[in-house]
């Protein structure tokens, strides 16, 4: 099978969708066609990827037009959405829920679309665990970060010092991002505190995070918390569908002046009323008083370690992909049948499907 990796276009996105080493593991039995420069920003170079047994191709439009799977990390732009083709196998992470023009787009394509996130084995969701993983650090990062004065934040340090008090933390959902996100803010030496829904998550996580209050996730507890939080993480999840808007702009009108707001589920639609998406180059913005951090690709900033993480979990999926095709990839392994979201021209996911009940097939 032809196998295309095109460098990565969003905005501040550095990551790459396959290590040299994962493409050396490919490359016996598939050409791997790479885009000059797709992996230099993160320390791996077109020598590296040639090594590997890959070809080094100038234009993405012409990777687009012979690849039989384009692997990518975050959804096509529309300069890509463009090239592809039907009958092409396009893996990536969508976040469809989230955006209307870029469902339609692909409808158009009709290429077979797979979503990292929506791949769903015994419970979890494999293939987005570990960006949500160094998301969820990311978060707490970046918000304590915010909360400094010279970024417009009240000057709170996070961990307080001896003789002060450390300053709250409150994190909506409890996932993979939620509980990286509390074991960073921990290790800060934040007062920290998780809102959670599922009743067997909410107890596992009081065994794992002593000194962490684990509450029951309702809008009159998160009201009550929401006056005394420093910093404000949302990592609320449904696969596959847009983000439940769990914050309006009265409540956040109660949060401190200068308080922060790190919302990991903007690619998702984002949990607040204020949520919009920003980058790396302008990573915040001022609503009611509230430092908001919305980047759309938290786990950029970190894109070599993110690389290697992505690879790590995708491969396995890709490998049976490109080794046995589409249909009997799906019976080895069925959970890639829930990977499809798009495919001829037809929604096949609930959530998206759910999400956008207007569009009709093409």
């Amino acid at each position: 099978m032809r196998i295309g990796i095109p460098k990565e276009i969003k905005p501040q996105e550095k990551r790459v969708s396959l290590t040299p080493d994962g493409v050396r593991q490919l490359s016996s039995a598939h050409e791997i066609s790479v885009e000059t420069g797709a992996g230099e920003q993160i320390g791996f170079s077109d020598d590296a990827y040639r090594a590997a047994g890959a070809t080094i191709m100038d234009r993405p439009d012409t990777i687009f037009a012979e690849a039989d799977i384009i692997v990518k990390v975050k959804e096509p732009q529309p300069p890509e959405c463009a090239l592809l083709r039907e009958g092409q196998i396009l893996f990536t992470y969508l976040h469809l829920a989230a955006s209307e023009a870029l469902t339609r787009a692909l409808i158009q394509s009709k290429a077979t679309c797979i979503a990292y996130e929506t791949i769903v084995e015994n419970g979890r969701l494999p293939l987005l665990e570990p960006m949500s993983e160094i998301a969820g650090r990311i978060a707490t990062i970046a918000g304590a970060s915010c909360l400094s004065s010279h970024m417009g934040g009240s000057g709170t340090l996070l961990g307080g010092v001896p003789g002060v008090a450390p300053g709250k933390t409150v994190i909506i959902g409890g996932g993979a991002s939620g509980l990286n996100a509390a074991r960073m803010a921990v290790g800060l030496g934040s007062d920290v505190t998780i809102l959670e829904l599922n009743p067997d998550r909410v107890r596992q996580l009081d065994l794992t995070l002593p000194g962490v209050r684990v509450l029951y996730s309702t809008e009159a507890t998160l009201r009550h918390l929401l006056p005394e939080c420093d910093l404000l993480i949302g990592a609320v999840l449904i696969p596959g569908a847009r983000a439940p808007q769990l914050i309006n702009r009265a409540m956040l009108k109660t949060m401190k002046p200068g308080s922060v707001f790190v919302d990991i589920t903007v690619d998702q639609g984002g949990c607040s009323e204020t949520t919009r998406p920003t980058t790396h180059a302008e990573p915040t913005y001022v609503e009611e008083g509230v430092v908001h951090y919305c980047v759309a690709n938290m786990p950029g900033a970190y894109a070599r370690t993110a690389t290697e993480a992505l690879t790590s979990t995708t491969f396995p999926f890709l490998k049976l992909l490109v080794d046995y095709g589409l249909e009997e990839a799906c019976r080895m392994r069925p959970s890639i049948q829930g990977g499809i979201n798009l495919m001829d021209g037809v929604i096949k996911n609930a959530a998206v499907k759910a999400a956008f009940p207007r569009i009709q097939a093409v």
